[in-house]
């Protein structure tokens, strides 16, 4: 017969082994900020960062959302392409990689679907601002 754990010290086992996750978590923390701290205090420089750093070039809005909407077709145009090689009996394309590229398809649609209702509400909020 199976013994059954008492709920109660289930619960205080995964209360004390939280408590220890959580005091080793802060004192790691706080180990690691204790250098950046003590630069700052002496007014000195920051340890890793170093004054003249180039900025990176950051790639505007429309690159990226053509770049999201590229990566949306291109899951669509794979799920295609193996739907319909699997339909004429490739024998290099399974049932299992046809599934999985259409899902992926799909949610990636689905994602780019909600991102574009938000950027619509937003913009129709800002159209609602007054000037």
């Amino acid at each position: 017969m199976v013994e059954r754990a008492d709920i109660s010290s289930v619960l205080s086992q995964i209360r004390a082994s939280s408590h220890d996750v959580n005091s080793s978590f802060a004192s790691a923390e706080m180990n690691q900020r204790a250098p950046l701290v003590k630069g700052l205090q002496e007014g000195g420089q920051v340890p890793g960062v170093t004054g003249s750093e180039e900025v990176k070039e950051v790639p505007s809005f429309s690159t990226l959302l053509k770049q999201a909407i590229d990566n949306v077709n291109g899951h669509q145009q794979t799920a295609n392409d193996m739907r319909t090689r699997y339909e004429l009996g490739d024998p290099n394309v399974d049932i299992t990689n046809v599934m999985i590229a259409a899902q992926k398809s799909s949610v990636s649609f689905e994602a780019m679907t909600q991102v574009r209702n938000r950027l619509v509400s937003a913009y129709q909020e800002v159209m609602r601002m007054p000037i």
